[in-house]
């Protein structure tokens, strides 16, 4: 007799889980999908979390990885009526003097801005652009097997493997160096880290090839049409019930948890064998973030002309400012100082906020699991490249990363990567395995951003996930 319950269940309702659950849906099994939040999305949230009409991204916010995808692509979110819009400068780095570096267009475009480096910057960027389509796919996949163009991957793995500090020494410019070290900071690694170079040169690539999107209404967007999908498909998501235990799962033929090793070795218990529980718990997690959402009478007024029209800013000053607030969070301390991600969406999309009004998204690092409120040393950053930016603040939100966690268990400490991108867990993640999705037990599969290839709205961890345990099932 056949089982009355699903073929597979997920655990957890993120982009990957719910990536994992369609892979599995349109494969043609029936799938279950467990959250313990009231409503979907994990990191990819929208609420109005200061005042009414104000629509806020509570992790997730801008959406390069999501641009380029294969599971998005593959999934045709346009056709979902979600709408990606792509601000004219990806990405900003201002420094003291009204000056900054900016990503904007091709690579062309953006070294004309680089004045004495728009020579170095071409010779950087150009070939990993030019080859940007046979890079991205093996960057965006489990390194298991030579990629097809292992030329082309080969070229962008070498320059990715130094640390920024060394990829630095290119520029002479503090424009240039800033810009590289803004955009390589999204690592959560020192700046003088092996590989920390590999962060700002993938996201860069993918600015002058998709662009730095923002989803039109909210980010949220994204997960109502996964979720549209999935139920077109027969498949179910229940919200509100936290699974404490892999016994508190209905009977299936795949489980896929897109959950952290941590919380995978509390579900499982004494079931995982000890050699794998012992490799899953010496996992390793970044730092934490504290992030503040503000309600805004207008645009900020950037001092920089090109960051008014750009979706995201990078604030830690020049490249020395940057790397010492990123080696003191490494160190355990608060910076004064610290570097910060700010995303303002209203630069392309009005509708999160009011006629004339704004919306302003933006975070520091910290150590993991702080409670210290860094709201008043984010402004001063923002104070300092955009004066005035204080008289425009309506309302505010802030979580600390011991708030973050609490808020989404897989941001253990705060860390909104689920695993710090060191070398060895970039090519293991989140342990020695020749497939990182499955694990020691039968049948069981992770597919959260703490595998291979990490974190970021794209998709393919659950993707991955899900197709391994098709082909264990006999599947397509």
């Amino acid at each position: 007799m056949k089982p009355t319950g699903p073929d597979a269940v997920v655990v957890g309702s993120g982009p990957n889980g719910l990536a994992a659950a369609l892979i599995m849906a349109r494969a043609g099994l029936t799938v279950q999908v467990f959250e313990g939040g009231e409503t979907p999305g994990g990191g990819c949230r929208t609420q109005e979390i200061t005042l009414p009409g104000f629509h806020h991204d509570i992790c997730s916010a801008v959406h390069p990885l999501a641009a380029a995808s294969p599971f998005f692509t593959g999934t045709d979110l346009a056709a979902a009526g979600v709408r990606l819009l792509t601000p004219p400068v990806a990405f900003a780095n201002p420094i003291d003097g009204g000056r900054a570096g900016a990503v904007a267009g091709s690579v062309q475009d953006t070294a004309a801005g680089l004045g004495a480096d728009a020579g170095a910057y071409r010779r950087l960027l150009g070939p990993l652009v030019r080859d940007a389509d046979s890079i991205l796919p093996a960057i965006l996949a489990p390194l298991r097997s030579i990629p097809p163009h292992p030329v082309a991957v080969a070229r962008f793995g070498l320059e990715a493997l130094l640390p920024v500090s060394q990829l630095g020494r290119r520029f002479k410019t503090q424009e240039a160096r800033a810009l590289l070290a803004g955009v390589s900071a999204h690592s959560f690694l020192p700046l003088d880290a092996p590989g920390s170079g590999g962060f700002g040169l993938l996201l860069t690539l993918i600015a002058h090839s998709v662009g730095w999107p923002v989803v039109e209404g909210g980010s949220a967007r994204i997960i109502d049409a996964l979720v549209r999908e999935l139920t077109s498909l027969g498949g179910q998501v229940i919200t509100g019930q936290w699974i404490k235990s892999l016994a508190d799962l209905p009977p299936a033929r795949a489980t896929l948890l897109d959950i952290t090793p941590r919380q995978f070795i509390a579900l499982a218990g004494d079931a995982l064998p000890s050699r794998y529980a012992r490799a899953l718990a010496g996992f390793r997690y970044g730092p934490g973030i504290c992030k503040v959402d503000w309600a805004l009478s207008g645009p900020v007024p950037w001092t920089a002309d090109v960051c008014r029209r750009a979706g995201t800013l990078h604030l830690g000053g020049t490249f020395a400012e940057t790397a010492r607030a990123e080696a003191e969070v490494t160190a355990g301390k608060h910076p004064e100082s610290p570097f910060c991600i700010v995303a303002q969406p209203g630069v392309v999309d009005p509708s999160r906020a009011p006629a004339g009004k704004q919306t302003l998204w933006g975070y520091c690092h910290v150590p993991a699991g702080s409670t210290v409120d860094m709201t008043g040393r984010i402004e001063a950053q923002i104070e300092r490249f955009a004066p005035g930016f204080r008289d425009l603040i309506l309302a505010r939100s802030t979580r600390t990363a011991a708030e973050v966690e609490e808020h989404n268990p897989n941001y253990v400490g705060g860390d909104i990567a689920a695993g710090l991108g060191t070398l060895r867990q970039t090519v293991f993640r989140p342990a020695i395995r020749w497939n990182p999705y499955r694990t020691a037990l039968k049948g069981v599969y992770l597919c959260s951003s703490s595998t291979s290839p990490g974190g970021g709205v794209h998709g393919m961890c659950g993707m991955w996930a899900a197709r391994a345990a098709l082909a264990d099932l006999g599947g397509p």
